[in-house]
């Protein structure tokens, strides 16, 4: 193997420092990384902990990140900070907006931010809107931290527009307004107040749900690519689920996703739908033909009737008319590029054709027009 990066790590436990290494290494298109750890100083006592082998570089990669997060959450730091600082930059907001966020989470009014996600399901109920288009948990939770008591102070929070204020800023003020609070706006007084050694572990933390997070989807990718290939063993949804660590609702949404990028995962639908009558398939195809496929209760309600099964069954028939959706698109898509080639081809005759009646006629003129003379 031959090493591509290395780096040693130190953290400090009870007045002593413990030392690791952090590394890559590659060798005949096999990347290997992981991390070792120094056992009672001495090196060749510990053993590799391998944290991802495999030749996908986009898959160690997004690995490498997640668990380096971690690492640097638990207080690991790096000896050659430089070559880490790239990795400690991206993704960041500005630091004032992450300093608010950071002491909203640490210092959050727990039973407050429980009455505002109430408030939320109840409106989104009443609007018929998905909760987080009213407002976000991460918004939630600056409002039960700061205590907003008019609205210029409420659009001082990041992540809180105007469409919000306007639109649900008297009803959020309503559970802010009676609670009495020991801090003034602006909120300048948070960059000072919060230790840095918190917020810097604060800030690896976030890394580490947002690195496991693409580290999940890169592997779910890759495992719902490999029922692709020919001779290849189909795995269900609920496999990948497991392996990857992502939902079966977020597993059909990369498959829409790869669907339109030209991937074929009919091996995938043709598994999960399996037990669906072939008659009710049809019901659907039918549907998606009459009313389209932009949305999917419609189709719900002409298949199943007006009032369909409750969670979670009708959770699962949603899944199975998404999937059914991605081979009707597929087949509707071919259609159209079948009939486009026919009529390429069509053209393509009647202009050969069209030559040969029309260059003797022009020829004709031609002779007729030197014959009289005219121009």
């Amino acid at each position: 193997m031959g090493i591509v990066f290395l780096n040693r790590m130190e953290i400090e436990r009870e007045h002593e420092v413990g030392g690791a290494q952090v590394w890559i290494e590659e060798e005949g298109g096999l990347w290997t990384c992981g991390w070792h750890e120094e056992a009672g100083g001495d090196r060749e006592q510990s053993e590799r902990d391998i944290w991802y082998e495999g030749d996908m570089w986009n898959e160690m990669l997004a690995v490498y990140r997640h668990k380096l997060a971690a690492k640097l959450s638990e207080g690991y730091r790096p000896i050659i900070r430089d070559t880490f600082q790239e990795f400690l930059e991206s993704g960041q907001r500005g630091r004032y907006t992450q300093k608010l966020i950071c002491y909203s989470e640490l210092h959050a009014d727990e039973e407050l931010y429980k009455q505002l996600t109430a408030w939320r399901r109840v409106k989104a109920t009443e609007e018929h809107r998905a909760p987080y288009l009213i407002a976000t948990n991460r918004a939630l939770r600056l409002i039960g931290t700061f205590l907003p008591q008019t609205l210029e102070e409420l659009r001082e929070l990041p992540g809180i527009g105007e469409s919000t204020v306007n639109r649900y800023g008297e009803n959020i003020l309503e559970h802010t307004r009676t609670i009495e609070r020991k801090h003034s706006f602006p909120l300048d007084w948070v960059e000072h107040r919060l230790d840095e050694e918190e917020f810097e572990a604060w800030t690896y933390k976030s890394k580490e749900r947002k690195f496991k997070r693409e580290a999940e989807r890169v592997r779910a990718t890759r495992l719902l690519l490999e029922s692709t290939r020919s001779g290849s063993t189909c795995v269900s949804l609920a496999q990948i689920s497991q392996e990857s660590g992502l939902e079966r609702r977020e597993l059909v949404e990369m498959m829409e996703s790869l669907e339109k990028n030209g991937y074929s995962l009919e091996a995938v639908i043709e598994h999960e739908i399996q037990l669906v009558p072939q008659e009710q398939q049809l019901a659907v195809k039918e549907a998606y033909a009459e009313l389209g496929d932009s949305f999917l209760k419609p189709v719900l309600k002409k298949v199943y009737g007006e009032e369909p099964p409750s969670e979670p069954g009708q959770d699962i028939l949603y899944e199975q008319l998404r999937l059914l959706r991605i081979r009707y698109r597929r087949e509707a898509d071919r259609t159209t590029e079948a009939d486009s080639a026919h009529a390429a081809e069509n053209g393509s005759k009647a202009g050969t054709s069209s030559q040969v009646v029309i260059a003797p006629v022009a020829v004709n003129r031609s002779k007729s027009q030197r014959a009289t003379g005219s121009d």
